[in-house]
């Protein structure tokens, strides 16, 4: 069955078991989409919020991977794995604090800026091999440390063993890109002096883009054709929410579709909090132009939509 050239955002809900990309090329087929990526990986075990982006919108899939993002984590104490996660082998068993206002002051201490170094079993690349290829073979590398944000980390609730004990603490993280949750809760574990591993994950959030939007894979499938299952994309423009909007007359829409600088309207005021240039989108008729920056006075483009018309789905 032939593809076809589709524009959008389809909030997606992974289940756990399969990859990003093998969610990402089902979803592909049941669309009939020509062009797709994805807005940040999630690894087998996790579920939740996929941002799968058709066409014009893959031009975004960096603003997505910068985004901050929410995590609704499963952290089992007592144990620490090799992988950090559930999948790896056991290293320590230790007992576990069972008093929940330790827990919850040890886990307040994680918001803010704080320094992790990323499990040696994952996708960062040292000398263009990802650094899971080293830990495979059991080459020894030294992993960087990183600094990220955690703006926020709420205990949600506490599951008991078949003793009665406390062993799983359930968390809420808002946080930084590039933030592991894996090493998160190894290094909860650590603080509290047990040892910990992740055992379940699930993203609620990337960016402006929320799980309660978002449709499940078998969800998916359910709908009758492609044209139903289209109906489902949100434009491309929800992906810049946050970005102020600009819209231009006939001529510099025109002027600017092709690449030149064009004077910001007249009735346009630009505040910056910040000595960060910012973002602006750019709209002619109702259309999403591209994205510019101010520049003395005039908008330079920055990224530039294609100026052919998305095919009418079916």
């Amino acid at each position: 069955m032939a593809r076809d050239r589709i524009d959008g955002v389809l909030v997606l809900d992974k289940p756990v078991g399969p990859s990003s990309a093998q969610a990402l090329g089902r979803t592909r087929w049941l669309m009939g989409a020509a062009k797709a990526g994805h807005g940040g990986t999630l690894d087998p075990l996790a579920s939740g919020l996929l941002p799968v982006l058709f066409g014009e919108a893959t031009k975004f899939s960096d603003d997505l991977l910068r985004a901050d993002k929410t995590y609704e984590a499963c952290v089992r104490l007592g144990i620490s794995t090799t992988t950090a996660d559930a999948e790896g082998e056991w290293l320590t068993v230790g007992p576990v604090p069972q008093d929940e206002a330790l827990i919850r002051s040890a886990s307040a201490e994680f918001v803010g800026s704080i320094i992790q170094v990323p499990p040696a079993y994952s996708a960062i690349k040292k000398d263009g091999r990802p650094l899971y290829e080293y830990a495979r073979a059991g080459i020894a590398v030294e992993v960087p440390s990183r600094e990220v944000q955690i703006h926020a980390l709420d205990v949600l609730r506490f599951e008991l063993s078949e003793e009665g004990t406390i062993r799983d603490v359930w968390i809420r993280v808002d946080c930084s890109k590039g933030t592991y949750i894996r090493t998160l809760a190894a290094d909860l574990g650590s603080r509290l002096g047990c040892g910990g591993h992740l055992a379940a994950l699930r993203r609620t959030r990337v960016g402006d883009l929320t799980i309660e939007q978002s449709i499940s894979l078998d969800g998916l499938e359910a709908l009758a054709d492609r044209s139903e299952r289209r109906g489902c994309l949100a434009p491309v423009d929800s992906l810049l929410s946050s970005v102020h909007r600009i819209d231009l007359d006939t001529v510099n829409a025109e002027r600017f579709c092709h690449g030149q600088l064009v004077p910001i309207p007249t009735d346009i005021q630009l505040q910056s909090e910040s000595t960060t240039i910012p973002r602006l989108r750019i709209y002619g008729g109702n259309r999403l132009l591209g994205l510019a920056v101010p520049q003395a006075g005039m908008l330079k483009p920055l990224r530039l939509m294609s100026t052919a018309p998305s095919p009418t789905p079916h």
